[in-house]
């Protein structure tokens, strides 16, 4: 049973990131510790009384289709209307349509809680706080005036509607069709993978779709963004009339069965009613303008679901018996907790979740600082730090994720294959996650080709430069010494390997691809070993306090990171200096 690491969350808030993390941002004048452990105490009583129950019965179920429309597995919709209720979707909202304004390192600490608790539910209001801010940041006054203060309340959804049948990464490959017809558009087309695209929660849904205006250039220049409601809105906001836009079908997936995944067919007669979003052919411009914080809020699903998958195969590992420890007294069968590779086990996972928690919520504070600190040049500097470790959080932790809900598997021998056990949702749910809003591959090639290559490796030296002095001032006494020293070693091969990639880039683009997710995932294991480090140093100073086994145990786990984790590095740099040419001269015809 999922319990919401509170204690774990609240130490990366409050002392390894700090009040200073917030320093200078204006907007957030009512934000302190002790709202934030309010917000994520409510949070967690949410999601272990409402939300965690339904999780297994609503993978079971599933999401249920009918020509009618799409119905949500039991309990779900009574869930989405105490969601409502409690205010939820407002957190993190602009006042100016009724939303709670929090830093953006809170929101993302409780859709971690969320995504933990039940993914499939969690992806609905996340997918309408996206679409909100695209709108927000994009539509005209009427367009927000209709809109969002129902969507920031709940009472309507959102979606993001983009890919096509043959238009997946390629958005330049779109053929949906949007004709002009006075103050609108009618769209033609059909679109898939649109999750929460069709439900039972709500009266309304907001469309955010990609279509091509007839004459648009070809390509991604040509593409638009249209507002298409499943149902008209009249000026006085009541509602009208359906719109022509209907489920055709929902996904049969691997997982995240509870989460309808929908095709979705736009103008089966005279064709949808859509209005354009901003200026024509400037819709994929105005997608990635919520980009950074969907792929944020996907990164940290990864590590969501991973501590769901290990807390429970902690516990297993606590009650089943099985076997003598090597080296135990006495004949007696033991927990398997005791055993040494369960140890390993259940300690990677640890370390690995509390090492992605805390580059994902320091990544959040540097969103906090680019968007509202009072510096010109520091949130620009923020941004920029921001862009650089936005495909690092998305591709390394979900990719991390994954391997730690097999793990999961793992711990609990044979009983992990059967579902009854619930271990192998967590891995079939998480699963996704190294795909939606871009696969490992395409975030590679983004930090390498766009974030890498834009300013010649600044971004990334300023960080390495950042980092070593931070190492380097470190008061870390023994073991934390130990860790300290790990991740100085982690920065050196990460600076290494940037200059090796740096040189590849300009020298031979394609080499540089074919070992670009290494170096992101050799940028994950070291960016965040210096979070790990900075965690040990705290820990070892704390470790005489009331708090005593909670700061033993990261000291610990910061142990296991720098010991059996961080050395992952040499491989990885291994691989970006010489690993390139046993791809980009392999023979596609003999693979």
């Amino acid at each position: 049973m999922y319990r919401a690491p509170l204690k774990e969350i609240e130490f990366v808030l409050h002392e390894l990131l700090g009040p200073e993390a917030l320093a200078g941002c204006q907007g957030f004048a009512d934000y302190s510790a002790d709202l934030a452990n309010s917000v994520l105490a409510e949070a967690a009583r949410f999601a272990e009384t409402v939300l965690e129950p339904l999780n297994k019965p609503g993978d079971r179920e599933g999401a249920h289709w009918s020509p009618a429309g799409v119905a949500a597995p039991a309990g779900f919709k009574e869930a989405y209307r105490q969601f409502v209720a409690g205010g939820w979707p407002q957190l993190g909202a602009s006042p100016q349509y009724g939303g709670q304004p929090v830093p953006q390192i809170l929101t993302s600490a409780v859709q971690e809680i969320w995504a933990a608790a039940n993914l499939a539910f969690k992806l609905c209001p996340m997918l309408t706080h996206g679409a909100a801010h695209a709108l927000a940041l994009t539509g005209t006054v009427e367009h927000k005036r209709l809109y969002l203060p129902r969507m920031v309340s709940g009472e309507w959804t959102g979606t993001m509607v983009l890919t096509e049948p043959q238009a997946g990464s390629d958005l330049g490959l779109i053929r949906t069709q949007a004709i002009p017809e006075g103050d609108h558009y009618r769209l033609f087309g059909q679109k898939i993978f649109i999750t929460w695209g069709e439900h039972d929660y709500t009266e309304n849904i907001i469309h955010m779709v990609l279509a091509r205006i007839e004459g648009a250039p070809a390509g991604t220049r040509g593409i638009s963004m249209f507002i298409v409601p499943k149902v008209l809105v009249h000026a006085d906001g009541s509602l009208g009339e359906r719109n022509e836009v209907r489920c055709v079908s929902i996904e049969h997936k691997l997982g995240i069965h509870a989460s309808p995944t929908c095709v979705m067919a736009f103008g089966a007669e005279k064709g949808a009613v859509g209005y354009l979003v901003g200026e024509a052919n400037r819709g994929l411009e105005y997608m990635f303008i919520m980009m950074n914080t969907a792929r944020l809020a996907v990164g940290l699903e990864g590590y969501a679901v991973a501590e769901a998958a290990f807390q429970q195969a902690s516990d297993w590992a606590r009650n089943r018996v099985q076997g003598k420890p090597p080296g135990g007294a006495g004949a007696a069968a033991a927990p398997i907790i005791r055993h040494p590779d369960v140890k390993r086990m259940l300690l990677g996972m640890k370390a690995s979740i509390a090492a992605m928690r805390a580059l994902a919520l320091y990544t959040a504070s540097r969103l906090d600082i680019a968007g509202h600190h009072h510096d010109p040049a520091l949130r620009a500097a923020a941004q920029a730090r921001v862009d650089l470790l936005i495909p690092i959080v998305k591709g390394w932790c979900t990719e991390l994720g994954a391997e730690i809900a097999s793990t999961g598997i793992q711990t609990h021998g044979g009983m992990g294959y059967i579902e009854e056990t619930g271990a192998a949702q967590f891995l079939r749910d998480v699963r996704i996650t190294s795909i939606y809003e871009g696969t490992t591959g395409i975030q590679s090639n983004d930090l390498i080709g766009r974030k890498l290559a834009r300013d010649d490796g600044a971004a990334m030296r300023a960080l390495i430069a950042e980092m070593r002095a931070e190492l380097g001032a470190l008061d870390a006494p023994e073991v934390a010494a130990t860790v300290r020293a790990a991740a100085l070693e982690g920065v050196d091969l990460l600076s290494r390997a940037t200059h090796s990639l740096l040189g590849l880039l300009g020298s031979d683009p394609a080499r540089a691809g074919a070992v670009s997710v290494a170096y992101l995932k050799l940028c994950g294991f070291t960016i965040a070993g210096w979070l790990v480090a900075k965690t040990a140093a705290l820990s070892a100073g704390k470790v005489a306090g009331a708090d005593r086994d909670l700061y033993l145990g990261r000291l610990q786990a910061a142990r296991f990171y720098a010991e059996q984790l961080l050395p992952t590095a040499f491989a990885l740099e291994r691989i970006v200096e010489r690993g390139s040419h046993s791809v980009v001269e392999a023979d596609p015809r003999l693979i």
